[in-house]
């Protein structure tokens, strides 16, 4: 595909040196609908992004933009703090009947602010106030967000160094399969737990990702998440499942939690919750861990009305049947076979995959090549971002609506993208 240079001034001169994905992608897009996206110049791009994860249903999904637009034709509320409105309960109502129940699943909601990080600061607050106690555990590689409290419980050194003061009251432990299976489980962890000569303050919760997105596509095991539960009963801590990116079916089921058959005590959730990309984020956690004080935790955006109508409409038109789930575990399939059989053909770069459902990441040898593969990508009208500390991971996250053609042209691009970089 041949590309003009577009005019990118005003965004070079007027915007902050702090935009990344633009320098990755540099064109200046218009309009976008189901996984493709069109530039100005009316280049077609395939959509293997999905706003990071926030578009599950694609680009200006049909159904969600035509409840969307009746909302807004009849003057529905758009911004409403907490109060009670319709578009609220609709939204509370269909989650409760669609999701909550069928899982037995018993959770309050919260609405903390209208993304991610806001949701992780809830859920820290909230474990900190339960239980009286200051520290975190998290995992290596994880990430939470780039608020304080979120940083604090990330891994990543460069997103850590912009706090610009130090980072408190959170400790890292090792995720699965860190060390390369050379020790048990939890046995530094445990081990911790147990001397009271360690130096380590007793958690209030461990925060987890099943899935680590930014951290490289690291998929823990249902055994290990499994053992993480018990472990976090046996020793009075909660368990906060970030389910932000891996949520929303991503995975295949709703929550990705469901395949460990674990039930967190709280629960993060954000990014295609609203099914639309508008901004909504949910804290979740266990009756009894609802000791707020009204107002105690706020915030101006917490009702974004317009994202409870899409979101409602989200879950009534893909979660009521299980054909969604069915369908993304099926596309993940389709997925798996084509980059295994990539990573045959490159076998002597050290090319290795992984992943579940329709999240996966392709590594090789040289960690730098998977750069050049989203640069070449991106020539060939695919775009991809990169994931891992150092940013080693082609990471692929294409829209649960996408086609099975659509998939096959992608995967056709990366298979190209990857031999044009060796």
């Amino acid at each position: 595909m041949t590309i003009t240079q577009p005019d990118l001034s005003v965004f070079t001169t007027l915007e902050s040196e702090v935009r990344s994905y633009c320098r990755g992608w540099p064109t200046v897009f218009d309009r976008a609908q189901g996984s493709y996206l069109f530039d100005e110049d009316g280049h077609t791009y395939l959509d293997f992004f999905s706003g990071a994860g926030s578009l599950n249903y694609g680009h200006n999904n049909p159904v969600l933009k035509r409840a969307l637009l009746d909302y807004l034709e009849r003057d529905g509320i758009t911004h409403g703090l907490d109060m009670s409105t319709t578009a609220k309960r609709a939204f509370l109502e269909s989650f409760q009947n669609v999701i909550l129940r069928p899982r037995d699943l018993d959770y309050k909601v919260m609405f903390p602010g209208p993304t991610g990080t806001n949701a992780v600061e809830a859920a820290l607050k909230l474990a900190r106030k339960v239980k009286g106690r200051e520290s975190i555990v998290s995992f290596t590689n994880a990430f939470h967000g780039m608020s304080l409290g979120s940083l604090a419980v990330t891994g990543n050194a460069f997103k850590r160094a912009g706090a610009g003061i130090p980072l408190v009251h959170g400790t890292p432990m090792p995720f699965d399969d860190y060390l390369d299976g050379q020790t048990p489980d939890f046995i530094w962890f445990e081990r911790l737990l147990e001397d009271t000569g360690s130096g380590l303050n007793k958690p209030a919760a461990t925060i987890v990702e099943t899935v680590q997105g930014e951290g490289g596509i690291n998929v823990a095991r249902p055994e290990w998440l499994r053992g993480l539960a018990d472990l976090c009963r046996r020793h009075d801590m909660l368990l906060i499942v970030d389910d932000i990116q891996m949520g929303c079916g991503r995975t295949g089921p709703f929550f990705s939690f469901e395949e460990a058959g674990i039930v967190p005590d709280i629960v993060t959730v954000s990014k295609s919750i609203s099914g639309y990309g508008l901004p909504m984020a949910l804290t979740l956690f266990k009756p009894e861990l609802d000791i707020w004080e009204p107002g105690e935790h706020n915030g101006t955006f917490r009702g974004h009305n317009p994202a409870f109508v899409t979101a409602a409409a989200a879950l009534d038109t893909y979660w009521t049947d299980g054909q969604m789930e069915k369908q993304t575990l099926s596309r993940g399939e389709q997925v798996e076979a084509s980059l295994r059989a990539i990573a045959m053909e490159h076998a002597h770069a050290g090319a290795s995959y992984r992943g579940r459902g329709l999240v996966w990441g392709m590594t090789f040898d040289e960690s730098a090549r998977a750069s050049r593969v989203c640069r070449r990508a991106f020539e060939l009208g695919l775009l991809l971002e990169t994931s891992g500390p150092e940013s080693e991971v082609v990471k692929l996250l294409p829209a649960l609506t996408t086609t099975p053609e659509e998939l096959d042209e992608g995967l056709r691009v990366l298979a190209r993208a990857i031999r044009e970089t060796a």
